[in-house]
């Protein structure tokens, strides 16, 4: 099987969309509860920067996740630091999909110049936090009972990437 990563068009926002809601639907790697309308999803399409890239996972021709890569905190002295998100079709998993995504968000990043990746997940999404972990991010805090989906209250842990050394030492 042969995965290609691509930058996201338009015309991928709705697959984006229906990937996305699934999740909001059924699942705690995400906090949103409401299933998001297709034009939020656009409009969120539209405001995407050259700095903060979206990508589709392909496999013969068939768009089948999607990466982006969002602002971490709107001050300006955050610029430089990211949040990763990462999404498959749920019938898509434990392919080697998400790695490549993942990958490929890393590369850009480091082409981009960004300095340090976030990624944030529900505790209960080993699959994704072991992913981080395997391509080098290290867990950096945990925070308790913060999201509330399904009737219960969820922790989530985030973890970062640095990509270039610390410019202070």
């Amino acid at each position: 099987m042969q995965t290609q990563i691509r930058d996201a068009a338009s015309a991928d926002v709705g697959t984006i969309h229906e990937i996305y809601n699934y999740y909001v639907e059924n699942c705690t790697c995400t906090f949103q509860i409401e299933p998001e309308t297709l034009a939020e999803r656009q409009a969120w399409f539209d405001a995407r920067r050259p700095e903060h890239p979206v990508t589709i996972a392909e496999v013969q021709g068939t768009a089948v996740g999607w990466a982006a890569l969002s602002t971490w905190n709107s001050r300006k002295g955050y610029a430089r630091t990211v949040e990763a998100s990462i999404y498959i079709h749920h019938d898509w998993h434990r392919r080697g999909i998400g790695r490549k995504l993942l990958q490929d968000l890393i590369n850009r990043a480091r082409e981009l110049g960004h300095h340090v990746i976030i990624g944030g997940a529900c505790t209960e999404q080993t699959a994704s936090i072991a992913l981080q972990e395997s391509l080098g991010f290290q867990t950096v805090g945990q925070f308790r009972e913060v999201g509330f989906k399904f009737g219960r209250w969820l922790d989530v842990v985030y973890l970062q990437l640095s990509l270039e050394p610390d410019e202070s030492s």
